[in-house]
């Protein structure tokens, strides 16, 4: 078997079938179309993509190596990223998978892609915005839009947002924080 070209094999109670998967440069776009199809654990309305947490994605033979970086360091979701990584590129058939996990540079909300950044807003969280180092009041409310908002605790729902309200419509909503 060329280096480039793996197979798949699906077993069944009927037959076995092999199904040969793209080589090369397209056997690349497979792999990040995969992953741009795994969700966040922590805010599934973000692909892993979207966060800008995958750094790189390297093929030798039949060996897939994944590149990830967490949002912070010891950040819970990672271990469970890393097993959705594997298991998305196993049951699209890739077998020989690597993911490694890498600290520099640190991941940055710079990372993070405009897609993914309006999928935040529709979601009711609060892009990150560099004017603020340490969230502070005036964070724009992803309801209504309004700047009239109170830091309410420096952590939301997870370590990597912080909880707030907006003074206007009321509503309690998160802001993903800078880093």
């Amino acid at each position: 078997m060329p280096d480039t070209e793996l197979t798949k094999k699906e077993n069944s109670s009927k037959q076995s079938e092999t199904q040969v998967l793209p080589s090369g440069e397209d056997l690349g776009g497979a792999v990040w179309s995969v992953l741009e199809t795994i969700t966040d654990p922590e805010v599934p309305v973000l692909t892993i993509t979207d966060l800008g947490i995958v750094r790189d994605v390297k093929i030798n033979g039949e060996l897939i190596e994944v590149t990830i970086t967490p949002t912070y360091t010891g950040c819970p979701a990672m271990d469970m990223i890393a097993m959705n990584i594997r298991m998305a590129l196993i049951e699209n058939g890739f077998t020989a998978i690597k993911i490694t996990t890498i600290l520099a540079p640190a991941w940055t909300t710079d990372w993070m892609s405009e897609a993914g950044k309006q999928k935040l807003i529709a979601y009711g969280i609060a892009v990150p915005n560099k004017k603020f180092t340490i969230a502070a009041d005036g964070v724009e409310c992803p309801q209504c839009k309004s700047t009239n908002t109170k830091l309410l605790s420096e952590f939301g729902s997870t370590a990597c947002k912080a909880l707030f309200q907006c003074q206007d419509c009321k509503e309690p909503f998160d802001y993903f924080k800078c880093h």
